[in-house]
């Protein structure tokens, strides 16, 4: 089977620049909401019960590192393989293999929890990788924050190369 080219599969999938990098649209959000009193501290806001996007990177890009208070499931669609590295408050970096190479260690799903340092590239010097990801409650820009290099190296000094790598300054 021949996958489809990247810009056949923007065009096909309506896909947009995401800020963090690669491509992404919306598919779901939820028409329910949770009321802020029951969410935890700091959301500031009513969160849909929950939403999912494609997310499209092709080889030479990367997810910026960043956090979201939600935890976020990463689903593998098509392509090579995607590393999505995560750091959580204490430092430990877990590297998720995306794919579907099972006996290479790759799985098709990966669960990254609410306010963990995460970004994300494709394994293979070419090609992509199209996933989904699906965050519970619902994604809101407002729980969004764009790692600093220099922040990020100071919490992580012993990441700092792939801290480096993979955030914009």
């Amino acid at each position: 089977m021949s996958l489809p080219d990247i810009h056949s599969l923007v065009k096909a999938l309506d896909l947009q620049p995401h800020p963090e990098g690669g491509y992404y649209r919306e598919t779901y959000r939820s028409t329910g909401s949770i009321p802020a009193h029951v969410l935890e501290a700091g959301y500031g806001g009513d969160r849909c019960y929950g939403t999912a996007i494609y997310y499209l990177l092709e080889a030479g890009q990367f997810s910026a590192f960043h956090r979201i208070r939600q935890d976020e499931g990463w689903h593998f669609y098509l392509g090579g393989t995607l590393h999505v590295h995560a750091i959580d408050r204490e430092g430990l970096l877990t590297t998720h293999r995306l794919g579907t190479g099972l006996e290479r260690g790759e799985t098709p799903q990966c669960l990254i929890r609410g306010g963990t340092w995460f970004g994300a590239e494709v394994a293979a010097p070419d090609g992509y990788v199209l996933a989904g990801c699906t965050v519970s409650p619902g994604f809101d820009f407002a729980d969004f924050e764009m790692g600093s290099r220099d922040d990020l190296k100071d919490r992580f000094p012993q990441h700092a190369e792939l801290v480096t790598r993979l955030t914009r300054g």
